[in-house]
């Protein structure tokens, strides 16, 4: 079953996207190679839901975060090298040969430079091919036993690979390089194909190890998805600076977050970073965290940043409404996901979204084999929550007044907050006595 969610949610936590600013994929997107960046896309946009996939995944990264590794291929040479490689070629021997034989006439008569290119894209690829063997004979007892790293192992320890040899710092006749373009790009074809495939999930493995060294990233631990755990340690957004950290623990019996706190806080930032979390601890990637440990989900569904839509003639306040209801199609179809509500009802008047955000925490509360984390400003809802619901925990980005200016800690605390200093800041501003003016 693949992970569930949609455009909606990753837009609102910004993780995919090369051409984004600040996105999560730019964060781990260093790859050498244009087929490890492809792979790193890849990877982006198909989580995994198999707790074992998962682990196996994250203990490569952890690998190579450890020994820091480098990526062992010059870039012009593997460029030459993957260029030769991918490139078509006669199914015979003397179709090669033939093909062969006429480009070296034209290199000699018009200095022609198309055989000088396969002679060079040749040499290239004995060179990555030794690099890669190398690379190999270092990492061999270690490297954790994916499928794709036996299928390599297998193939350099045997007799396939054993032609390398006699082209070590030679520049081969047209004869010998014949023969060897029929070998390695017709009869080796698929052996190629592994090999390239290996090198591009090397390509990601140290670019993604180097990133989570870099930013203090830690691994998660995911477990099967009928213990129904969430908990982290020191959870913060990978791409601030000097993000603070906050502890989160959900379980089944207490499934739900209502989170409260004043504009400027810090409840957004925390609720993506609690998103992007869970986002990337199902794809095996490392987390900006301390410690974590989670049960698998089917999936993950935010409401953080909804538009309207004027083409479709949609306000905001049925636009978060469309967006409650899609999330109440995937909730009542039974899957296990983690859930994320910001501001419940911010498009309508204070009645109307007192009354939906609380009729609505109440019917997914019901819901205890997913996660939900739902912030507000109707401070009255939490009070009446803590009553009628036994599985929520109520917890608040407090706000510290230094006189008459406020002073925000981004510190999860217990309880709700309350908080109401919009209008002091509308003071502040001076907004009223320029209006006046």
């Amino acid at each position: 079953m693949s992970f569930l969610t949609d455009k909606q949610t990753l837009d609102d936590l910004n993780i995919t996207g090369k051409f984004k600013p600040q996105s999560i994929f730019n964060l781990f997107n260093h790859t050498q190679t244009s087929g490890g960046e492809k792979l790193l896309e890849k990877m982006f946009n198909q989580p995994l839901s198999n707790p074992a996939a998962i682990n196996s995944r994250s203990e490569v990264f952890r690998f190579f975060h450890e020994r820091k590794l480098s990526f062992p291929f010059g870039h012009q040479v593997f460029q030459e090298a993957e260029v030769w490689l991918g490139a078509g070629t006669s199914g015979s021997f003397l179709g090669v040969a033939g093909g062969l034989l006429q480009k070296k006439f034209l290199h000699m008569a018009v200095k022609d430079e198309q055989y000088e290119h396969l002679q060079r894209g040749l040499l290239a690829a004995v060179e990555v091919f030794s690099n890669l063997r190398d690379f190999l004979q270092k990492i061999n007892n270690d490297f954790p036993d994916t499928e794709l790293f036996k299928i390599i192992k297998d193939l350099f320890s045997g007799p396939k690979m054993q032609w390398m040899q006699e082209l070590q710092n030679t520049k081969p006749a047209v004869m010998q390089l014949a023969k060897y373009d029929h070998l390695v790009r017709h009869v080796l074809r698929e052996d190629v194909e592994n090999i390239l495939d290996f090198i591009y999930h090397l390509d990601v493995y140290i670019a993604v190890s180097d990133t989570a060294r870099a930013q203090k990233l830690q691994y998660a631990k995911a477990l099967p998805k009928d213990e129904y755990i969430f908990r982290a340690t020191a959870l913060r957004h990978p791409a601030l600076e000097r993000a603070v950290a906050n502890p989160l623990s959900l379980h089944e019996d207490q499934n739900v977050l209502f989170l409260t706190g004043a504009n400027m806080a810090g409840k957004s930032t925390f609720m993506k970073s609690l998103g992007i979390a869970v986002y990337l601890a199902h794809m095996g990637f490392p987390v900006a965290a301390g410690e974590m440990v989670f049960s698998v989900r089917d999936g993950l569904y935010t409401s953080i940043n909804v538009p309207d839509n004027l083409n479709l003639g949609y306000s905001h306040f049925y636009a978060e409404v469309l967006r409650v209801r899609k999330v109440a199609e995937e909730v009542a179809k039974g899957n296990d996901l983690v859930i994320i509500f910001d501001e419940l009802f911010k498009g309508t008047n204070v009645k109307d979204a007192y009354d939906a955000t609380l009729a609505v925490t109440k019917e997914y509360a019901a819901y205890h084999n997913s996660f939900f984390v739902i912030s507000t400003h109707i401070i009255e809802v939490g009070e009446v929550l803590q009553h009628d619901c036994d599985n929520l925990q109520f917890s608040y980005l407090p706000t510290i007044m230094e006189g008459s200016v406020p002073r925000y800690t981004y510190t999860l605390t217990t309880g709700i907050t309350n908080d109401r200093h919009g209008m002091l800041i509308i003071e502040n501003e001076r907004i009223l006595e320029m209006i006046e003016d």
